[in-house]
């Protein structure tokens, strides 16, 4: 059984794919996948970007942003270079929510850029 979460980004993976060839983004090439990882807990989310860069992944720098009711929380992406193929990225998708579950942060799904 698929947790609920996950099967969530599997759908929003399934769409974005088929926005993205339907506005004519180039299937041949490679797209930069930014996987958006957050929480309000620097520490954590601290311990998760090591844990990510131990694994090779490519971190950004973690961030501080402000909600919309004026909360503070921090981010921080993971960058991969990926095929525009839902079966690649439901996986790495998996992977990104497992890691995220794992390291006690949140995983704000995927997104990428129309490519030429």
């Amino acid at each position: 059984m698929i947790d609920e979460s996950l099967q969530q980004w599997f759908e929003h993976t399934e769409s974005l794919v088929s926005a993205l060839i339907e506005d004519g983004s180039n299937e041949e090439v490679h797209h930069t996948i930014e996987h958006h990882f957050s929480s309000a807990d620097f520490e954590q989310l601290e311990k998760a970007a090591v844990s990510a860069f131990k694994m090779g992944f490519e971190i950004e720098e973690p961030e501080e942003a402000e909600l919309e009711d004026g909360s503070k929380v921090f981010a921080f992406d993971i960058i991969t270079e990926q095929p525009l193929d839902e079966d690649i990225l439901k996986d790495e998708a998996k992977s990104m929510f497992e890691l995220a579950k794992q390291c006690k942060v949140d995983y704000d799904g995927w997104g990428t850029y129309f490519e030429e």
